[in-house]
């Protein structure tokens, strides 16, 4: 753990390109065994390598994954795109979200500061939020958290409901302002090919400049 925070030091200094901060929140629960889990495994695949590919995001772009099941874990720290692999997926037990929406943020809010500290810009960080289920915990803490955040333009959050029994009202309290979306069966790639589109065009503009998302592309995946 230490190695990695001296590492995410390191890429600062060795790097100044202003970064773009995303953090995947991802539900790993009992109900996503099986394809949901395979899909939702080889979509995050897909996202790291289009953003390697892409030749200005591969050094902006910054991201970390938080998973929640029975209890949310930092499963991927922030750091140099090369140095990260994807982790293995696993699904099991109930879900935290409301403790891995909270781990996420807290996991922004360090990578802000270590962000001012290097004198590195940054844009407006993201957060997915991607769950088939109900929470089995509170939530209120996290959506007031978002809530002050978004009001500040301090965070842009993607709520992804995966499948019908996905909750889109809760979704909704995690999200003022931007409604949540359903994905469209399991089109995981089409959704993480859509989010490294977006990341390559914002980190192409000034931090701070307001980017346009393709709206028209989300209907490869989405659906309200």
């Amino acid at each position: 753990m230490k190695e990695e925070y001296i590492l995410s030091q390191e890429d600062l200094v060795d790097n100044p390109t202003a970064r773009v901060p995303i953090c995947l929140v991802l539900d790993v629960s009992g109900s996503m065994a099986g394809e949901p889990i395979r899909e939702l495994q080889e979509g995050v695949q897909m996202f790291y390598e289009a953003i390697r590919a892409d030749d200005v995001a591969q050094y902006a772009a910054e991201i970390s994954i938080v998973t929640f099941a029975t209890e949310a874990k930092k499963t991927v720290d922030f750091m140099a795109i090369e140095r990260q692999d994807v982790p293995a997926l696993v699904a099991e037990g109930v879900t935290a979200m409301g403790h891995g929406v909270n781990l996420a943020l807290d996991l922004l809010e360090v990578r802000k500061a270590d962000y001012q500290r290097a004198g590195v810009d940054y844009y407006q960080p993201w957060m997915v939020v991607m769950t088939d289920g109900e929470p089995t915990d509170d939530i209120s803490e996290a959506s007031d958290r978002i809530r002050a955040l978004t009001t500040e333009k301090k965070l842009t959050v993607f709520p992804i409901a995966i499948g019908a029994a996905a909750n889109m009202e809760t979704l909704s309290a995690l999200s003022p302002g931007r409604p949540p979306l359903r994905l469209k069966g399991l089109n995981f790639k089409e959704f993480f090919m859509w989010l490294s589109r977006s990341v390559s065009r914002v980190s192409q503009s000034t931090p701070g400049e307001a980017v346009a998302l393709d709206v028209a592309g989300i209907a490869a995946w989405g659906q309200v």
